[in-house]
């Protein structure tokens, strides 16, 4: 059973019902059933055209839902448009529907919570932590969302600002989450920036680029997280980070800085530094102190902390540090590091096992508690 190529296709499938009249909510629900119906069949046997069975499948579950609800009788004159056998078009409607699930009835952050939901494929709990909202609040924004698109004809697609903000997102999941949708990410980007000519489209690809560029180098062979100071450089996509740095000078020329140039300014400062003791810190402040201004974000703020006590010493890092909400998730593990590199093992020791208890997922998790025995190790020497 490739459940890569079933989750491939979903996004062209649910486009395709879309496009033929059927709502978000109705398309979405026949999209699962038929994969469902995939899960049971296929293995015995799978058909020659998986997209054109899809919509097969999917159209007929739509056409079910719609007879059984009378208020939807209407639509019964839909089975005239019936997809004719044969083998589907062979046309990659994601970044379409992308657009299209960023509808202007729609905020933009039900819109981005929708299209990582239905597009996207990540799980309620994943949208939450990207937000840092609990998982029952986010649950009720999608539902919300899903009840004002339904019965919404989509001819009217969502502006590029949101767009962006969805791919960015589904990026860093696909990054540093249970499922791997970063190089789709960057490939639906790629797509946007030969068709849209803005600087932050160019900015989001950079930034990407240059992310995606360092990947190889940021797990142990055993699976552990490696920190970027302890990242082997050699392992670096040299020719990723050459592309990035290219689009992302041409985008600043432009003198139209966003949020995506200035988040892929820091990196590719990260990237030019041969080693961890070279990097230019003064330099990625100024940037953060940019992207601060732009977004506001207490992320940005927390990152910018860490970067301040890179630049002028762990306690102007921990003053930083100070002033932010400690229920910012990682404030915790950020707190251990400057202390340690203020030299209280102690504090650091009990802040890294503290943070490890919070941490989101299994690999950080396991990386914090390594900190915590290894400061505890050299105080008991």
């Amino acid at each position: 059973m490739d459940e890569a190529l079933l989750r491939s296709l979903t996004p062209s499938v649910l486009a395709i019902l879309v496009r033929r009249g059927a709502d978000f909510a109705a398309a979405e629900d026949a999209v699962q059933e038929a994969l469902i119906e995939a899960v049971r069949v296929w293995p015995a046997e799978q058909p020659r055209d998986p997209k054109g069975w899809l919509v097969t499948v999917a159209w007929r579950k739509f056409l079910d839902a719609t007879r059984a609800d009378t208020a939807r009788r209407r639509r019964e004159g839909l089975v005239d448009d019936e997809p004719a056998p044969g083998p589907a078009p062979a046309v990659d409607d994601t970044l379409q529907l992308y657009f299209l699930c960023a509808h202007p009835s729609l905020t933009p952050s039900s819109a981005v919570a929708l299209t990582l939901r239905a597009v996207g494929g990540l799980t309620t709990r994943q949208i939450a932590q990207a937000y840092l909202v609990p998982e029952a609040t986010m649950a009720q924004r999608i539902s919300r969302a899903k009840r004002t698109v339904s019965g919404v004809r989509f001819d009217r697609p969502g502006d590029v600002a949101t767009v962006l903000r969805v791919l960015y997102l589904v990026f860093n999941e696909g990054y540093s989450g249970d499922v791997d949708l970063a190089a789709e990410a960057i490939r639906l980007t790629r797509q946007l920036a030969a068709r849209v000519d803005h600087p932050e489209v160019a900015g989001l690809l950079a930034l990407m680029l240059l992310h995606h560029a360092r990947r190889a180098a940021r797990t142990a062979p055993d699976g552990s997280l490696v920190p970027l100071a302890e990242q082997d450089r050699g392992r670096w996509d040299t020719g990723s980070i050459a592309e990035g740095v290219a689009i992302l000078q041409a985008a600043l020329a432009r003198d139209r800085l966003g949020e995506f140039q200035a988040q892929a300014a820091i990196a590719a400062l990260h990237a030019d530094a041969p080693t961890a003791g070279e990097t230019d810190w003064v330099q990625i402040v100024e940037w953060y102190d940019e992207l601060a201004r732009l977004t506001d974000s207490p992320v940005v703020r927390l990152n910018r902390a860490v970067a301040v006590g890179e630049a002028d010493g762990p306690r102007a890092g921990l003053a930083a540090l100070a002033a932010l909400d400690d229920a910012l998730p990682r404030h915790t593990a950020v707190a251990a590091y400057l202390h340690e590199r203020d030299g209280d093992l102690a504090t650091a020791a009990r802040l890294y096992a503290e943070a490890a208890r919070k941490a989101p997922d299994l690999a950080e998790r396991d990386h914090l508690t390594r900190q915590a025995a290894r400061l505890n190790a050299r105080r008991s020497r």
